[in-house]
This record gives C-alpha cells, sequence and structure tokens, in this order.
C-alpha cells in the first residue's frame, strides 16, 4: 500500500501502527455518500506535473453539479483549466492528477487521485486509483457566494512580489500538490491562523506541519521527490496564486516537521474562479500561534 518514502516518514514519527489502520480507508471505487458530496461541490483541486517535471496545483469551478462521480470507478468534471494556468496544456491530455475536493461550510473534505483524461470539448474523466475521506481538522468554515462573471488573466513570474508576499503571510489555507516515486500525484490541505506560513523572501516560505492522520502522504512524497505545487486562493477575490517549487523537510523534531519551500516560478490567476467567500470561521482545532 505504502511506497518507500511514505514508510520512512511513518517509522520516523513512530506513526507506523497508525498508519497501517487509517490505511484500510483507502480504496479504488467512490461510495455513494462520496458520489453525493461530490455533486454539492463548487470547486475542486488538482494537481499535477507540467512536461519539465514541475509540480503545480489548481482550482477548477462551476456550479453544483458540474463534478460527478461516473460510475463507481471515475469521476467527470465539467471544467479544465483557464488560458494561461500552468495545467491548462497538461490537462488537454492523458495527465496523472491528485485532486482534493474541500467543502469549506461543513469542514468535509475528500481525496481521488488516479489517471485524467479529456472529456468532451471542456471536461475531464479521472479514473479512480485512490479515494478516501480526511478528518476535518484545520478546515476554516466559510460559504461560497457568486461574483459576475469575468474574464480570467494570468501573469507569471520567478518570484512573489510585495503585494503576493503580503497575501501569503495573512493565509489561512493553502493546498499542496506533490507526486511519488511513480508519478502518481497527491492533493492536499492546509490550513492555520494566518501567519502559519512564514514569508522568509520573495522565493523562500515556511510552515510547521500539525498533525493529521498518520498516513504522510505528502512528506513521504516529499522524502523521494522534492518537487511541490501550492495553490492559495483568495477567497476575497475569487483569484488565485499557484506556486511551484521545491519542498525540503526540517525533522530536527520528527514529531514537529517544518518544511522550507523555495519558490521557482509563480502564476497569478486573476478572475480564477466567479466565487468569493464568507469571513473565516477558524477551525478549533488550530494549534494556538507561539508569539
Amino acid at each position: 500500500m505504502w511506497h518507500a518514502g511514505e514508510r520512512a516518514v511513518q517509522r520516523r514519527t513512530g506513526q507506523q501502527e497508525r498508519a497501517e489502520h487509517t490505511g484500510r480507508s483507502i480504496g479504488r471505487t467512490i461510495p455513494p455518500v462520496a458520489a453525493r458530496f461530490l455533486t454539492e461541490r463548487r470547486t475542486v483541486v488538482v494537481g499535477a506535473a507540467d512536461p519539465a517535471g514541475r509540480i503545480w496545483a489548481t482550482q477548477l469551478a462551476g456550479p453544483a453539479g458540474f463534478v460527478r462521480a461516473d460510475g463507481d470507478h471515475a469521476v467527470l468534471v465539467a471544467a479544465r483549466p483557464v488560458p494561461g494556468d500552468p495545467l491548462a496544456e497538461v490537462l488537454a491530455g492523458p495527465a496523472e492528477v491528485g485532486t482534493i475536493a474541500l467543502d469549506a461550510a461543513g469542514r468535509r473534505r475528500m481525496r481521488l487521485n488516479g489517471r485524467s483524461e479529456p472529456h468532451g470539448p471542456d471536461g475531464l474523466r479521472i479514473t479512480a486509483e485512490q479515494v478516501y475521506a480526511n478528518c476535518p481538522k484545520y478546515i476554516q468554515r466559510r460559504s461560497p457566494q457568486e461574483l459576475p462573471a469575468a474574464e480570467p488573466t494570468a501573469t507569471a513570474g520567478d518570484r512573489l512580489s510585495l503585494p503576493r508576499q503580503l497575501a501569503v503571510a495573512a493565509a489561512d489555507t493553502f493546498f499542496l500538490a506533490t507526486a511519488g516515486p511513480d508519478g502518481r500525484v497527491d492533493a492536499s490541505h492546509r490550513g492555520g491562523f494566518p501567519g502559519f506560513v512564514e514569508v522568509l523572501g520573495p522565493n523562500r516560505l515556511r510552515w510547521a506541519e500539525y498533525a493529521g492522520n498518520s498516513m504522510f502522504m505528502s512528506l513521504g512524497n516529499l522524502e523521494l521527490n522534492p518537487a511541490a505545487g501550492l495553490l492559495l486562493p483568495d477567497w476575497d477575490t475569487g483569484d488565485a496564486l499557484l506556486l511551484t517549487g521545491r519542498a525540503e523537510v526540517d525533522w530536527s523534531d520528527p514529531s514537529a516537521p517544518v518544511v522550507d519551500y523555495t519558490v521557482h516560478r509563480t502564476v497569478d490567476l486573476a478572475h480564477a474562479t466567479a466565487l468569493t467567500w464568507t469571513p473565516p470561521e477558524f477551525s478549533p482545532a488550530l494549534p494556538r500561534p507561539s508569539r
């Protein structure tokens, strides 16, 4: 079930037994309750690698029902990345993807990893290889609100501008995409109080990893492949910030690993979705800032 990187991290943290237990929840089929959950979603996060091997995470959006199960083993998504998104060309063909569907209002999330192929003129069909729910920890409660439709625009760079540094420092949520040794991609969620992502410069970020489900799929991937993509949605505007770079984990304290992230490329997506969100109700599980 686990690859060498995941097992190494589980041993290092003393979580092998718990990982074996929680790992039994991973399946290849989409249960009816998960199918219903998907049809209610307005957004889904997708992670994948570009032709250069860089990992990116992006966000697709649509009306309720734009994501739906196609039988027990696949999902249909009636959306693709907008022009200028680094995954637009990638998802125009077959690709390994990791996805996470987040219900911010209900503090629920579901992950589905598998093989994506184009479906129709503007959609995707993802064949499931791993399907599992996650605990509600660290999700800030929010509800979506409609925006007038606007044409998306993309601006690429190789470092974070000062306004973007300030936005990252104020973030309470981001999504992380990583890939394992077999090329399979995983997308996961991180949440904290504003400031939980430290901005150390225009190309350097740092965050502490909080206790989770003990499977360590993200950190296990990083053990063998440091490429990682970050998606930081702007909940107030519908914009999004996409980053790709390299992540290194500091295991000085195995019970509290810290990730150092070097930004290689950035993409600002204005009007990435036609949604804004209500102000956050912070998760009661969040660790209090130490300063």
